[in-house]
């Protein structure tokens, strides 16, 4: 299993924070619609991947019914088609590579928004290809270790072809192959999972210990994930 760093467990407590920051349903909303879209209209969460998996994420902040149902319906309505998602790829202070994943029905208001927030911070927007070839698109999945040890989460990456296996006081992250995220369900049969999404993941760790320059980074993030038109932000720390 890989050790943690520092920004690794900074990364984690924020996380564990994102529910009750930012607009949080309209993410969700805006990551539901899209998802019936991209599933070519189908509604039914057993039939559509990356619906059920955002319908998963939804439920983890407990989003109410009513608004999920609002947001599949949104994504077969006559406006289904403004939702799109763009991955933005930029420079963060100190030399730090970002990925910024939005979902956003106005793309040239979004890609202000973030070009003004880094440049906030001594940062700018990379264009294509810029930080992308750095990441690698795959899945992951979180168990929590108060219900699977050590020898199942070996067993259960295995299942997953998974090529990276990172733990903390709480939890295990499992990285697999993008291509497999379809087929968890199957895999995994009726083995419970915290949540399970699409990941950036960082080819080559960069090394960061200074406190305050973690802070910094630390406040750009919580700055373009506050926007609802961003889902998250990944980075190579």
């Amino acid at each position: 299993m890989s050790g943690h760093s520092k920004w690794a467990n900074i990364k984690r407590k924020k996380e564990a924070n994102d529910k009750v920051k930012g607009n949080v349903f309209s993410k969700m909303s805006r990551l539901i619609t899209l998802a019936v879209v991209e599933g070519g209209g189908i509604t039914e969460p057993d039939n559509n991947v990356k619906l059920r998996l955002a319908i998963e994420k939804a439920h983890a902040v407990n989003m109410p019914k009513e608004n999920i149902k609002r947001a599949i319906e949104r994504g077969v309505g006559p406006d289904k088609n403004q939702i799109k998602e763009i991955v933005y790829e930029g420079f963060g202070p100190y030399g730090v590579n970002l990925m910024i994943l939005g979902t956003t029905d106005n793309p040239n208001r979004t890609l202000s928004e973030i070009r003004n927030i880094l440049e906030k911070y001594q940062g700018k927007l990379g264009g294509l290809g810029s930080v992308s070839y750095q990441f690698r698109k795959c899945g992951l999945i979180t168990f929590s270790k108060s219900i699977i040890n050590q020898n199942k989460i070996l067993e259960i990456s295995d299942r997953l072809n998974a090529f990276d296996l990172n733990e903390d006081d709480q939890k295990y992250y499992v990285y697999f192959p993008y291509e497999d995220l379809g087929h968890i369900k199957s895999k995994l049969q009726d083995t419970k999972y915290d949540s399970a999404e699409v990941d950036f993941k960082p080819q080559t760790i960069m090394p960061f210990e200074d406190d305050e320059k973690l802070k910094k980074i630390s406040e750009l993030i919580d700055l373009l994930e506050a926007s609802d038109d961003i889902q998250k932000v990944f980075t190579n720390l």
